[in-house]
């Protein structure tokens, strides 16, 4: 059994129970399109219940297998219209949302958003609230994120609706930026200056086992309204979660120092340039760790029993993890995530630029290859396989975006070979696709603008042409100085980019074409 079938929703314990009319219930979904939500949804349809989903953009969940069985509301959740559509004839409600940025805002939005949740639930009669909080100490000084999601849980606690808080510590799993940042900081360093924080115990939980508690809430007795703690079976210093991970993994022993001096902020600058985590993201995961996160009790055990198979130990969920990356089967990702601060509005169409300034550079290329070649070469753009041009003047971009706290390339991508909407891409975020023929990216980079990277495969009658467009939207003079420094760069980058790529499609289809020569 492995974290992508386990649960799948059809254990009798978390199959779904009809009204007595034999309807099944519905539920609303807040953060279908997350780490988790993303694995929740399947798995609530598999136990028979009625989905619906809020999302600020519904066109993403084409992406999504589920996509198609779900209901969906266009919103987000401080959009009081909004949730007053979502919740009408729900009876229970998942909370999967927090922000993860920084700043003072964040706890007002935060505040906000579950307020307007908790009226709109109140108002619509729901029978009951989950939401899936954080694992942190009684009275002691809790870092903004923590206090903010401590500060959600109440909110729903004191609303009218039964609520079930479900406070969780470090989540491990495959695509889990928790997991991402052990795994990283354990790979790329044989010694870590680490700060006092790796000394502290903390008790991790597997994803499958967090997926087990949210679908097991959704059951549980109506009158219960409460917070309670939810862990896996093992509680570990951080240092001792890193050496795990190496034991797992095949590495030596880390040596790990902890030190005074590194205090959150710059140690998420450290994890910030030293893993794919972004300083954004490396922050309030860094901040989360400060205190001790062990389960205070297990009064869990009597609202919802453990799994039949038993809690899934540190290693074992590491061992999952990495057998699904190393099977391209991530099933969701931090990755996930937009980049806060970055517009989410799509490329405006070609006759809306009449009257403001954009910068556009268009390359194009023949090739031999067939369209579908062409276009297998456009899909596994990025990550392992790079971007056909220039690798050196790649990597000084994605340095320069991290050392100001951008994403930088080490992000990568979630599958080796298949995109989807939504998905990331190094620095990129993949905003439309047609499979067979078209990939627009919108940047996630720091620029003093808006940029977009377009993609296009086009058959032709002696092979297929590679259509390339970058499109930049310049902010202000700082925008247009930006392009003129980069325009000299973009002869080697782009037009290398499209000749290379036409030229690797033609390679792909010579190796698939050469005879396989057997030995007797």
């Amino acid at each position: 059994m492995d974290d992508l079938s386990t649960p799948t929703g059809r254990e009798a314990a978390l199959v779904a129970v009809p009204a007595e009319d034999g309807t099944p219930p519905r539920v609303l979904v807040l953060g279908a399109t997350g780490y988790i939500g993303g694995r929740l949804v399947p798995r609530l349809l598999a136990a028979g219940y009625r989905v619906r989903v809020l999302a600020r953009d519904t066109s993403r969940l084409g992406a999504f297998t589920w996509g198609a069985d779900v209901e969906s509301v266009q919103g987000d959740a401080t959009d009081a219209e909004a949730m007053a559509e979502a919740t009408a004839d729900v009876d229970v409600l998942y909370y999967l949302v927090h922000s993860m940025s920084a700043g003072a805002a964040f706890e007002d939005a935060d505040r906000r958003a579950a307020r307007t949740v908790a009226d709109a639930a109140a108002g619509a009669g729901v029978s009951r609230i989950v939401y899936l909080g954080g694992l942190h100490p009684e009275d002691a000084p809790l870092s903004a994120h923590l206090r903010s999601r401590v500060e959600v849980g109440e909110v729903f606690l004191a609303s009218g609706v039964p609520t079930l808080v479900l406070q969780a510590g470090v989540v491990i799993g495959s695509g889990s930026a928790s997991f991402e940042m052990v795994r990283h900081l354990t790979e790329v360093l044989p010694y870590m200056p680490a700060p006092r924080w790796v000394r502290n115990h903390i008790q991790p939980i597997a994803v499958r086992d967090v997926l087990h508690y949210l679908l097991g809430a959704a059951k549980i007795a109506p009158d219960v309204n409460r917070a309670v703690d939810i862990g896996g079976p093992d509680v570990l210093r951080y240092g001792q979660m890193m050496n795990g991970y190496a034991v797992v993994a095949g590495l030596p022993q880390r040596a790990i120092a902890a030190l005074p001096v590194l205090t959150p902020r710059l140690a998420s600058h450290w994890v910030n340039l030293v893993t794919p985590i972004p300083r954004s993201i490396a922050r309030p995961l860094v901040e989360s760790l400060q205190n001790e996160c062990v389960m205070k009790d297990h009064d869990i055990d009597e609202l919802i029993p453990p799994p039949e198979d038993g809690l899934t130990s540190y290693r074992h969920a590491v061992r999952l993890a990495l057998g699904r990356e190393q099977e391209d089967r991530v099933e969701t990702s931090w990755l996930d995530a937009e980049v806060l601060g970055v517009p989410s509005d799509p490329l405006p169409s070609d006759p809306d630029w009449a009257g403001r300034t954009v910068f556009v550079d268009a390359r194009s290329a023949h090739t031999s290859a067939p369209q579908e070649a062409l276009w297998r070469v456009i899909e596994g753009i990025g990550g392992a396989n790079g971007w056909y041009s220039s690798p050196i003047l790649w990597a000084i971009r994605g340095w320069m975006d991290r050392l100001v706290g951008g994403i930088g390339l080490a992000r990568g991508r979630r599958s080796r070979e298949r995109l989807q909407v939504g998905d990331a891409l190094d620095f990129w975020r993949v905003e439309a696709l047609e499979p067979g023929s078209f990939l627009r990216l919108r940047a996630e980079m720091k620029v003093p603008g808006l940029a977009w990277l377009e993609l296009r495969a086009v058959a032709e009658e002696n092979g297929s042409r590679y259509e390339q467009r970058a499109v930049f939207f310049p902010l202000g003079l700082a925008g247009r100085l930006y392009w003129l420094a980069v325009l000299p760069f973009h002869g080697f980058i782009f037009s290398g980019m499209a000749s290379r790529i036409a030229a690797t499609a033609e390679m792909d289809v010579d190796a698939s074409a050469q005879p396989v020569t057997v030995t007797r």
